[in-house]
């Protein structure tokens, strides 16, 4: 903390990173809702300062499905009737505009929108690669792993190759019908890159620890996940 004595009073400061996407193909998406309330809450309760960011900034498309029975969680109501939150959301910092140096941790949420704008980002690899060097804690949930394969460690080798990581599932890619339409399943393309990817049950919550870096299968892992930020930054 002597690096940093302005900010040994501080409290965590955390980047949710959002997708930008609205289509995958024919595909309407967006955001899956959870997986940025439920952590948005969670770090707030935990006294952290949250900066919502997109891909592309500025409003943050949510996609209908994670509004409809069953899949709007408690978070994703308190988070749509939230002035704070909505703000946030529908001016969202662009991630290559974010100061990484006063960051702690990113988060990145889920959604297929990610399928489209996390996979070959120059900006958002920058930053996670980045936060890793710099031993901070880099987390993400369901379809957000997206952007980790494109990221290296800094020496050279995958980010999650040799340590445990999670993200969608095939089964659970299969259930949501969309196996055709993404551009890798994350199951696959981490065991390729030499992750031990791990997985729950479709649709139950897992979440793996490598060090610094958190992810989480599925919407239902989206709590834990944030725990697990939160446990990191204690």
């Amino acid at each position: 903390s002597f690096l940093h004595p302005t900010r040994t009073l501080a409290m965590p400061k955390v980047a949710i990173v959002n997708t930008s996407a609205t289509q995958l193909g024919s595909h309407p998406t967006g955001l899956w809702l959870e997986e940025c309330a439920a952590p948005y809450y969670k770090f707030k309760e935990a006294g952290f300062e949250v900066v919502l960011a997109s891909t592309a900034g500025g409003p943050v498309p949510i996609d209908a499905g994670s509004l409809g029975e069953g899949f709007f969680t408690e978070h994703g109501k308190k988070f749509m009737h939230d002035p704070e939150a909505m703000g946030g959301m529908s001016h969202s910092v662009k991630v290559g505009d974010l100061d990484l140096s006063t960051m702690d941790a990113l988060f990145m949420s889920g959604g297929h929108g990610t399928c489209v704008d996390f996979v070959d980002n120059g900006a958002l690899k920058a930053a996670i690669e980045k936060m890793y060097a710099d031993n901070k804690v880099v987390a993400a949930v369901c379809h957000g792993p997206n952007c980790l394969a494109q990221c290296k460690k800094p020496d050279g080798s995958a980010l999650v190759a040799g340590g445990p990581c999670t993200g969608f599932s095939n089964t659970e890619e299969e259930a949501v019908k969309l196996t055709g339409a993404v551009p890798w399943l994350i199951e696959d393309k981490f065991k390729e890159l030499g992750g031990l990817y791990e997985k729950g049950d479709d649709w139950t919550c897992k979440v793996t620890v490598a060090g610094k870096l958190i992810c989480g299968q599925n919407p239902q892992s989206s709590e834990a996940a944030a725990d697990a930020v939160v446990a990191a930054l204690k």
